[in-house]
């Protein structure tokens, strides 16, 4: 209940952050695609703790294994497994945990709906959850690639209260990976890497903005009324660990504006295309692509599990204080970035093949 996501393109994944593994199983990949370990070991590492002085410190290299659905390179059309192996747990860190609530962590929560819950590393809510999606993301944007030459691209847009300036339009992936906060904006880069250091030394953490474009979409992806693109990319962004806002196009500061200044009036290109003299629709209108780039915000809270001591209860009832111990991202920006590009192409690629199954065509 609540593991498995997509429709044609379905992905379910598995593991808990402290137990012998963590995957994803991968249903209704096309056949035939030619896909290796390498391609999806990179936007693992991308993800993954210890790669940089401003997250985790714990070390984690999360080599990936393909199990089923791969041979001789290409995809056989049937599930897809990918398991990757904890190897650096310290259980002892949460060992405080198993009885006391981290403020604003989902101890109690799951505590309340299961009446049992793996306290160590916060189980199944970690985010280290999010392997199975990123190894699924990397599948799905071949697909798209190959099938569409879509290109998904995501990069840290704010930190707390510094903003970079990036045009999404033009932005790339060696811009993005240039430095370790993944921010194309080189001198406010270097001061989000400062801010960063700085609430990590004294205990504390922050949040920020994941900007997400897509670019090359073709038109006519997404369904009617439930099933609309931007609904389903919103559900996708907010199944995410720690993800508390999802904005497309003008978002909300659209509100601020009249119709005649928000509307994306049509012209026809010289290709005899019709397209849009802006994008504040942000790719997207009646819940339908329409060809232009598809632009998408994600927010992230600080991370919850912080070293200051903070009031809270014990399983018991009880009033208690806690400082959490273990290892954990004063910010979770750099490391979200392949996880909310992961999350946009599960959402595309999967839309990609409903288009296919139901009108014939791209």
């Amino acid at each position: 209940m609540g593991n498995t996501f997509g429709h044609l393109f379905r992905i379910t994944t598995f593991g808990e952050s402290h137990g012998g593994g963590v995957g994803v199983i991968i249903d209704g990949c096309p056949p035939q695609l030619e896909i290796s370990i390498e391609e999806i070991q990179f936007e693992l590492d991308r993800r993954r703790p210890g790669q940089s002085k401003i997250t985790t410190p714990r070390k984690e290299a999360d080599t990936c294994e393909i199990l089923s659905g791969v041979f001789e390179g290409k995809t056989l059309g049937t599930p897809i497994a990918i398991l990757v192996r904890n190897k650096d747990q310290r259980s002892q860190d949460y060992d405080e945990m198993a009885q006391t609530y981290r403020p604003s962590h989902a101890d109690a929560t799951y505590d309340a709906k299961y009446g049992i819950r793996n306290w160590q590393g916060g189980g199944r809510s970690s985010a280290r959850e999010t392997i199975g999606r990123v190894a699924a993301g990397a599948i799905a944007k071949k697909i798209l690639k190959q099938v569409a030459g879509v290109e998904i691209i995501g990069y840290v847009k704010r930190i707390k209260n510094l903003e970079g300036v990036v045009d999404p339009a033009t932005v790339t992936l060696e811009q993005v990976e240039s430095n370790i906060v993944r921010c194309p904006d080189a001198e406010c880069a270097d001061r989000m890497i400062e801010l960063i250091e700085q609430v990590g030394r004294s205990g504390d953490s922050i949040g920020g903005v994941v900007e997400c474009v897509a670019r090359n979409l073709p038109k006519g992806l997404g369904m009617p009324v439930f099933d609309k693109l931007e609904a389903d990319l919103a559900k996708g962004i907010l199944s995410l660990p720690a993800s508390k806002g999802f904005e497309i196009g003008s978002g909300f500061a659209g509100t601020l504006l009249t119709g005649s200044e928000h509307n994306d009036e049509f012209y026809i290109n010289d290709q005899g295309e019709t397209r849009t003299v802006t994008n504040r629709s942000g790719g997207i209108q009646g819940g339908i692509s329409n060809g232009e780039d598809i632009i998408l915000r994600a927010a992230f809270k600080p991370t919850a599990t912080i070293r200051k001591e903070q009031r809270t209860v014990t399983k018991a009832g009880e009033e208690t204080v806690l400082a959490a111990k273990g290892r954990h991202d004063p910010c979770v920006l750099p490391r979200a970035v392949p996880m909310v590009e992961a999350m946009v192409a599960l959402v595309l690629c999967d839309h990609l093949l409903r288009q296919q199954g139901q009108c014939g065509v791209l």
